[in-house]
């Protein structure tokens, strides 16, 4: 008598294909991608720049000395939008966060608001698309989940780190490869933090640039001065992966 053996990969893709429909899977995610395009160029129409900032330094300042905490909620629901959304205005929004609260203040309300945005973009693509990859892409994506799993943390912290990586994008592959939410998290909140606090510092001398008719340089972060520092943190997220690998060859 044959022996059947299980497979527990194709139970899931076979879920996936009998689970809801492929455009209702889809729908969310495609909402929202609408949305990001609808909200990108509504924002380019109303000039959102550091122009737009200076004109409205002063009334700007006295809402958040008036009402600091609701200022701050404030911050925090619009960076949410904005990387919930995939929108290209993070490093200006940290800037602005950074003039109108300081730097740590402006951190804690920018590292809140990108982490839970991001959250919602990754359990958008994770429902509507992992699935429907799963079932559709074959023993390749087994392969690199697997592999990006075991050491999901530090990838995600390096992808994190250096800014050579677009906000969304890394948004976009831990949903795609199964990573699990709680990791994602951690290495959104912690990978963050370097960039935001760079970028808020700068936001805190934006008032006497303004005053010198100058515009701050948003292409700090890749100064070598700065990207060494977050170059040399990816290296030391790397040591965990390459202990292992280490390990692993060395084992009989």
């Amino acid at each position: 008598m044959r022996q059947t053996v299980h497979n527990p990969l194709e139970d899931k893709a076979e879920g996936a294909r009998s689970g809801p429909p492929l455009w209702r899977r889809l729908l969310p995610f495609a909402l929202l991608m609408a949305l990001s395009v609808g909200a990108f160029v509504y924002c380019r129409s109303e000039g959102w720049d550091l122009d737009t900032v200076a004109e409205n330094r002063a009334w700007l300042m006295a809402q958040v000395h008036a009402a600091p905490l609701l200022s701050g909620l404030a911050l925090f629901a619009v960076y949410f939008l904005c990387t919930a959304l995939s929108l290209p205005f993070g490093s200006l929004l940290s800037v602005v966060a950074g003039f109108l609260f300081g730097t740590l203040v402006a951190t804690l309300w920018v590292v809140l608001g990108a982490t839970l945005g991001s959250i919602a973009v990754f359990l958008a693509a994770r429902g509507a698309l992992h699935d429907t990859l799963a079932a559709r892409a074959g023993p390749w994506l087994k392969r690199m989940e697997r592999g990006f799993k075991q050491d999901a943390l530090s990838y995600l912290l390096v992808l994190r780190l250096l800014p050579i990586f677009p906000f969304w994008l890394v948004n976009l592959v831990p949903a795609l490869l199964g990573v699990r939410l709680r990791i994602f998290v951690l290495a959104t909140a912690l990978g963050i933090i370097p960039g935001t606090l760079v970028f808020s510092s700068l936001g805190g001398g934006l008032g006497a640039v303004m005053d010198r008719g100058e515009k701050p340089d948003l292409g700090l972060l890749l100064d070598p001065a700065i990207l060494l520092p977050l170059l040399g943190l990816s290296i030391l997220a790397l040591l965990p992966v390459a202990y292992r690998r280490w390990k692993g060859r060395r084992a009989p």
